[in-house]
């Protein structure tokens, strides 16, 4: 099989090591060609640094306001207004502490929130350049709860990382500088001691919470996969009256989210209550040695108040360097799924030296193609044909017979195992997909439009495409009578998948924006086989006229919509057993004379029972 394939970005290797994943975060921090966003940084930067300034200084304004206020022998004037301004000076030194941290918060923001949309459009983009065989395995539910968890991890550890972590490094190092300087190292080593402690036991208990968190995320998403299957599949389920089958699935999802919830609360409580634990020991240890130090007259009680001020302030960073450590980690785990997705390589992919494909005649050709979706299991066994520019063909064949996997082919959601695909004499696998994929229209078995409008979904053939357009494809595709009918005309909701249409409504919005594309080469897969036959008669109608003139491929599985076709291909196992026109085929009262004699008894047998039947309802 020829296969381009796309490394996966190291960065994003998905193999578990949340450092990596923390690594492959960083640069979002630091945007590149975007020097507008790393000056936002380099100011939120600095505004940090000041506010830990300012939060180590200010309780050197309560120590020397409670030492002028518990002096003695001070004039009046003195006593009154040092300690005025003493206080006035502490009060704008916690202004200054909350202000400089929100105005960090809000230049950053745009950085942060900048770094999520582009790891969500890098995600969205790479969900859609893997092949279909990655999206036939997974579950859209699943999907969805992987990159909406994901894209809010990344903003958590981006702010976690760099405005909680580093400030407080920094706040524990300046305070055990100041308490080293002011009062002796035997100060700055037990509020050292009690960090790493606490550090440590956040760590631990950090790590045995990991697990409890992942439990849950695998939980709600199990949860949100059942609940959007469900959902989509819902006449399904009211076919067969199982509401309560489904939400039995859904509700065992639930407990164990619900199991794996209250184990992270209970683990949370665990966690709290043995930092403040530990931090209060250390706290009172310190307090005590000051306390004996004024009683030996060696401190004042400005010292004393000091040296509380100065760890009660700690003690909220350090706290944050707990959840912060915590917010970290599971931001860690929720980013993680996402990108393992990016780390998923795809498939198909452009060649590196694949050029646009330049369509002339638009001379379709399989040579030699053969395909299998398991090697165990070939499913097309050197297949050759051409569709002449211009020309109609048909393929036609029992169920599994690989039929649908030719158009599969030839939009190059796989790659051929043997052999080749030509358009005009170009391999499309040395063409660009996009080039490729413009070229060609296709008209589904069966259609899902949008949950948007009527002219969205026509739209969607040419999003460039003016108002006038849009319904000029309609008319020709015979459905924009229909359209004026209803209350919103054009701007009328198609409902999820297009539920709210009819069948051949849906086929007929189909019809309209393959038009509006105007592709040279069309395929119809089977694109009236799920229909009944009046409305079969009417959309072949439209399709005569979509093809006209067109390179077309029809996939068929109703053989009266392809008598007019210039070449019939039969297969059988993976093989063309039989190929001419309608009336050859029919002489050599082969497969296909099989096939049309079995169809048009079948169709006589429908058309008489139908007779009987309004033979025999009452004349009202």
């Amino acid at each position: 099989m020829r296969r381009h394939t796309t490394m996966a970005d190291p960065a994003f290797s998905g193999d578990g090591d949340q450092w990596q994943t923390l690594k492959g975060l960083l640069p979002y921090l630091w945007p590149e060609g975007r020097p507008d966003l790393k000056a936002r940084v380099v100011v939120a930067l600095v505004a940090l640094v000041l506010s830990k300034v300012v939060t180590i200084a200010t309780p050197y304004a309560f120590k020397y306001a409670t030492d002028a206020l518990t002096a003695s022998g001070n004039p009046a004037a003195i006593a009154f207004t040092v300690p005025f301004f003493l206080v006035l000076a502490y009060g704008m030194g916690r202004i200054m502490m909350v202000v400089m941290a929100q105005f960090r918060d809000a230049v950053f923001a745009k950085v942060g929130q900048r770094a999520v949309r582009e790891l969500a459009i890098r995600t969205f983009r790479h969900l859609h350049a893997l092949s279909l065989k990655f999206h036939l395995e997974r579950r859209t539910g699943g999907l969805s709860r992987i990159i909406s968890r994901g894209t809010n991890g990344v903003d958590t550890v981006l702010r976690f990382s760099l405005f909680n972590t580093f400030p407080t490094v920094l706040e524990i190092a300046m305070v055990a500088g100041v308490l080293i300087w002011s009062f002796g190292w035997i100060y700055a080593a037990i509020i050292l001691v009690t960090a790493a402690l606490y550090l440590w036991f956040t760590y631990a208990a950090t790590e045995w919470r990991i697990g409890i968190r992942r439990a849950m995320n695998e939980a709600d998403t199990d949860a949100s996969t059942k609940a959007i299957d469900s959902l989509l599949n819902f006449e399904t389920v009211k076919y067969f009256g199982n509401e309560d089958h489904e939400t039995g699935r859904f509700d065992a999802s639930m407990r164990r989210y619900e199991e794996a919830a209250r184990k992270t609360w209970v683990s949370l409580a665990f966690l709290n209550s043995g930092q403040t634990v530990i931090y209060t020991i250390g706290l009172t240890i310190v307090m005590a040695l000051s306390a004996w130090a004024i009683y030996q007259g060696r401190s004042t009680i400005g010292d004393f108040v000091m040296i509380n001020a100065l760890l009660i302030q700690l003690y909220v960073p350090l706290n944050f360097v707990g959840s912060s450590y915590r917010e970290i980690k599971q931001g860690l785990i929720d980013v993680e799924g996402m990108l393992h997705l990016l780390a998923v390589n795809a498939e198909i992919s452009d060649a590196p030296d694949a050029t646009p494909l330049a369509v002339d005649k638009a001379q379709l050709t399989f040579e030699d193609v053969s395909f299998a979706y398991d090697p165990e299991r070939p499913i097309l066994k050197g297949i050759s044909f051409t569709v002449p520019a211009g020309h109609t063909v048909a393929i036609v064949g029992p169920s599994g017979a690989g039929k649908s996997t030719i158009s599969r082919l030839l939009y190059r959601f796989y790659d051929v195992t043997g052999g080749r695909i030509t358009i005009d004499g170009q391999d499309i696998a040395h063409v660009t997909q996009k080039s490729l994929r413009a070229a060609i229209g296709m008209v589904p078995q069966d259609t899902v439009l949008f949950n948007d409008t009527v002219r969205y979904n026509i739209r969607y053939g040419r999003p460039d495409a003016t108002d006038a357009e849009v319904e000029a494809a309609a008319r020709l595709a015979q459905i924009h009578d229909f359209v004026m009918s209803l209350p919103k005309t054009y701007d009328s909701l198609v409902g999820e998948r297009g539920l709210k249409l009819s069948g051949g409504e849906k086929q007929r919005v189909s019809i309209a924006r393959t038009i509006l594309k105007g592709p040279p080469i069309l395929v119809l897969d089977e694109a009236t086989s799920a229909l009944d036959s009046f409305t079969e008669r009417e959309i072949q109608e439209s399709l005569r006229r979509v093809s006209r003139d067109r390179t077309t491929l029809v996939i068929a599985h109703r053989l009266s919509t392809i008598v007019d076709a210039d070449e019939i291909i039969v297969l059988d196992q993976g093989r063309i057993a039989e190929r001419g026109t309608h009336a050859r085929l029919l002489k050599k009262r082969g497969l296909y004379a099989r096939m049309w004699s079995r169809q048009q008894e079948a169709e006589e047998a429908r058309r008489r029972l139908a007779e009987d039947q309004a033979l025999a309802s009452p004349v009202s």
